[in-house]
């Protein structure tokens, strides 16, 4: 992680502080004063309802070793060491641009609609078995969260794998021509944020904003079955393209792909009669490593180390997360997020998953996708398979039109709504024997890990 002295950071970003304490050195940066640990530099940020200059002295007394402190707050303390900026998110910024460039590192970009933190994840699996790899943990992919991050890198650290989230245009043009990434990659065009963006072209632009932060001859990867990447990428030379999917126009594309409750199993281009074996459920998921072995093979990863690696690759919760519930069935956690486009993957993942007698889904409400959103929920419903499904449960007000679509194709009996979360709890306990594999999954917002919890063995 960084560290300087402060007169150090005079250098690095705009601010002021009393040459009397120059010489003090700062390792790492927080932003919450509850988890200040020694030798950090104190972020204070002023919000609506807290203002964190408040806790600037508490921070110092729990081992923080410096300060920023905004200009226009009044009474900075002269007594302990104090950067005084125009503005702390901004100095936060400049502070973490500056010190990218001076670290001599592998930068890889992730963005997509859907399986950023899996391809993530899975990058870095595949990285660690040659280099010293960092990532970003948790959800730290935004304005904030990406500074943090690249504050957070090792002097020693080869390559860093760095996730790019947005919910407006322009926003992954300054996440990228911040962290100025060697390597790109788009997983994919959905429907998240329909809300704030109007249309997947507008999602596909701003995506591809990755682009401009690349460096001149750096590589982007992409999901090549997507018309609006490619019609915006056929023509582009500033950079090298490889692209990865189901067809066999793409650089990467697997040959066969075999799904069972333990995980998936396949086989890409090239390689016919090598195994891959990824102890994740899902054809997206496949196609989610595909993209993270383009990415080490160009970082000259072998593939039979990218087959080792894929066999014991560890993913972040809540994403296809296999769990045994009290009588045995197995309840699939994909609480974290959802979209159309991610939950008809996850539905046509456990339609055809054999060895279990019955196949249950629990789903909520997709938040963030605009004035379609009650159509999108009822095609979902629709588009499930009476005959493989025994049962549908839904949560939250949205669920009801995914219940509304199930009810064309099943019977009344075998579709359940809810707004009361302990109601879908009770009524779910009392269909499950055991023998079962059940889909949980919404949005975020929706906090269905609570239904799985409640489940647990």
């Amino acid at each position: 992680m960084i560290q300087k002295t402060l007169q150090q950071i005079t250098d690095m970003m705009d601010c002021e502080t009393n040459s009397t304490f120059s010489n003090v050195t700062i390792e790492g940066v927080c932003i919450d004063s509850r988890k200040v640990e020694q030798g950090n530099l104190f972020i204070p940020f002023k919000g609506e309802n807290v203002d964190g200059h408040q806790y600037v002295r508490g921070a110092i007394e729990k081992g923080a070793a410096a300060s920023l402190w905004q200009k226009d707050v009044p009474n900075p303390p002269n007594d302990l060491p104090i950067l005084i900026v125009d503005d702390p998110l901004v100095a936060l910024q400049q502070l973490a641009r500056a010190y990218r460039e001076q670290l001599h590192i592998k930068i890889v970009g992730v963005t997509g609609s859907n399986g950023k933190t899996t391809t993530k994840d899975m990058i870095t699996n595949l990285l660690s078995t040659q280099y010293s790899v960092q990532k970003t943990e948790g959800n730290y992919n935004n304005h904030i969260g990406l500074p943090l991050t690249i504050l957070s890198l090792k002097q020693d650290t080869e390559v860093a794998v760095l996730e790019m989230g947005m919910s407006a245009k322009g926003e992954i043009d300054f996440l990228t021509k911040l962290a100025r990434p060697d390597i790109a990659v788009i997983t994919n065009i959905g429907e998240a944020h329909l809300q704030d963006l109007g249309s997947r072209e507008a999602i596909a632009e701003a995506k591809l904003e990755i682009t401009n932060g690349l460096h001149e001859n750096g590589l982007i990867v992409y999901f090549g079955d997507e018309p609006l990447l490619t019609r915006s990428l056929a023509r582009e030379n500033r950079f090298r393209i490889c692209t990865f999917g189901y067809s066999d126009q793409n650089t990467l594309y697997p040959v066969n792909i075999h799904q069972s409750h333990d995980g998936s199993v396949f086989s890409i281009c090239g390689l016919d009669n090598v195994q891959f074996e990824l102890p994740v459920l899902g054809k997206h998921n496949v196609l989610n490593a595909l993209a993270a072995m383009l990415v080490a093979n160009e970082l000259d990863v072998s593939f039979e180390s990218m087959k080792e690696s894929l066999r014991h690759v560890e993913l972040t919760k809540m994403r296809m997360e296999i769990i045994e519930g009290q009588k045995g069935e197995r309840i699939i956690n994909d609480a974290y997020n959802a979209s159309p486009t991610s939950m008809k993957a996850a539905i046509e993942l456990i339609t055809y998953l054999e060895g279990f007698e019955e196949k249950i889904v629990v789903l909520g409400d997709m938040l963030e996708l605009g004035p379609d959103e009650k159509i999108f929920h009822e095609e979902v419903g629709k588009s499930m398979n009476a005959e493989k499904i025994e049962y549908v449960f839904t949560y939250g007000p949205l669920g009801e039109h995914i219940a509304r679509g199930a009810l064309t194709v099943f019977p009344k009996d075998r579709v359940f709504s809810f707004r009361d979360k302990q109601k879908l709890i009770d009524q779910l306990r009392s269909v499950i024997t055991g023998k079962e594999i059940i889909l949980v999954k919404a949005s975020r917002g929706m906090k269905l890990e609570e239904v799985v919890q409640s489940l647990k063995g």
